[in-house]
């Protein structure tokens, strides 16, 4: 243990792809930022698939969340090919492969059609296959397969690749790193002026971001109004292998609901296959469990047959940081100084790019972007306040 002080512009609780690319982008901005993580690029990326699907996952009650997220991903290509100047020529893996969800059943295939009704209300772009049709494209589906949508729109990216390229863009620009857990939040005179850290290092900034994912709602000092209601939702997902005589086994990312669960399957260039995802409110747990092993196998088995024959190659477990509306939580808390870049649920890696822009132009100028005003923190202090009246 050691106490020292350390003095910057702006300070990041998080070192996820959240928090990276608010350090990146807020320090090209000019200002200095440190940013306190003990292993910075881990989290939840580590075990995300990396789906860019505004379209895909569109939910209902969730349209204006659909405005950020199609922002997020219209700006991806770009944002990719300027990640990888920036951090000396690392690949993210972006890959305009599109996707297809497909239905199994007849209950599946009413369930797709009224998604498709309402991504056209919505003025999305996504087109109605036959079974017959979804086979065409996706040789390896089931025969069974009774329709689909295909969506050319949505793409992927590999997360963990682009965490290792925000984590090089940030060193590349200046971002001072405190590999150690933020311990406790610093309040002077009412207003967020830095943390303490479980080694005994003193951070002070003039502002601070929380951005732990999940781990956002227990950093010991903030003020109860200011708490982000964040809970963690556990997701297992499994790797597999597809050797060389198997390739190509899909050449776009396939969806489908399968007993009520939705199983995704997503194929990358580098020959890898990631299927997911559970969705589990289990608290803190990550065990990576064998029936969530087999009701993935199971349901994706259903989907593509031959997935059986791919060798498994790696079951992870990590928890999303689930908000009580589904949407992120960005920009200014309830407590001067402190702001919230946290709570992306299922598509933080969808949302990186817009939520560097917005954070960064909230801290370099004070003002949180039109786009981003829907999503305040603040649109739950009212519900806070009545909570512990």
């Amino acid at each position: 243990m050691h106490s020292s002080t350390h003095r910057s512009d702006v300070l990041v609780i998080g070192g996820g792809i959240i928090g990276l690319v608010t350090a990146w982008r807020t320090a090209r901005r000019g200002l200095t930022v440190a940013l306190a993580d003990p292993a910075p690029g881990g989290g939840a990326a580590q075990v995300a698939a990396g789906m860019l699907a505004a379209v895909t996952e569109l939910h209902y009650g969730e349209e204006t969340l659909l405005a950020l997220n199609t922002a997020s991903a219209a700006r991806y290509e770009a944002f990719a090919a300027e990640l990888a100047e920036a951090s000396g020529g690392l690949d993210i893996g972006y890959r305009a492969c599109g996707t297809l969800s497909v239905a199994l059943d007849s209950d599946d295939r009413l369930h797709l059609r009224e998604l498709h009704a309402l991504q056209q209300r919505c003025g999305l772009e996504s087109e109605w296959l036959t079974g017959r049709e979804c086979r065409r494209l996706e040789p390896m589906l089931a025969p069974g397969v009774r329709g689909g949508l295909r969506v050319d729109g949505d793409h992927q990216v590999d997360p963990r690749r682009l965490a290792a390229a925000l984590l090089a863009a940030c060193e590349r620009a200046g971002v001072v790193f405190h590999r150690a857990n933020a311990e406790r939040l610093t309040v002077t005179a009412d207003r967020a002026a830095g943390a303490v850290l479980d080694d005994g290092t003193q951070l002070t900034a003039g502002q601070v971001v929380l951005a732990a994912g999940s781990l956002s709602g227990r950093l010991a000092g903030v003020p109860v109004g200011a708490v982000p209601p964040v809970r963690p939702v556990k997701g297992q997902v499994l790797r597999l292998s597809v050797p060389a005589a198997y390739a190509p086994f899909l050449s776009r990312t396939v969806r489908a609901v399968v007993r009520g669960s939705h199983v995704y399957l997503v194929p990358r260039e580098n020959g890898e296959l990631v299927v997911g995802a559970t969705s589990e409110e289990l608290g803190w747990d990550t065990t990576v469990t064998a029936g969530g092993v087999y009701e993935l196998l199971r349901d994706a088995h259903e989907l593509v047959p031959g997935i059986t024959e791919l060798p498994l190659t790696e079951t992870r477990a990590g928890l999303r940081p689930g908000t009580p509306d589904n949407a992120p939580l960005l920009g200014p808390t309830d407590l001067p100084g402190l702001h919230l870049a946290t709570g992306h649920y299922r598509n933080g890696v969808l949302l990186t790019p817009v939520t560097g822009d917005v954070m960064a132009e909230l801290l370099a100028t004070g003002q949180l972007p039109e786009a981003a005003r829907p999503f305040t923190p603040r649109r739950f202090s009212s519900v806070r306040e009545e909570s512990y009246a």
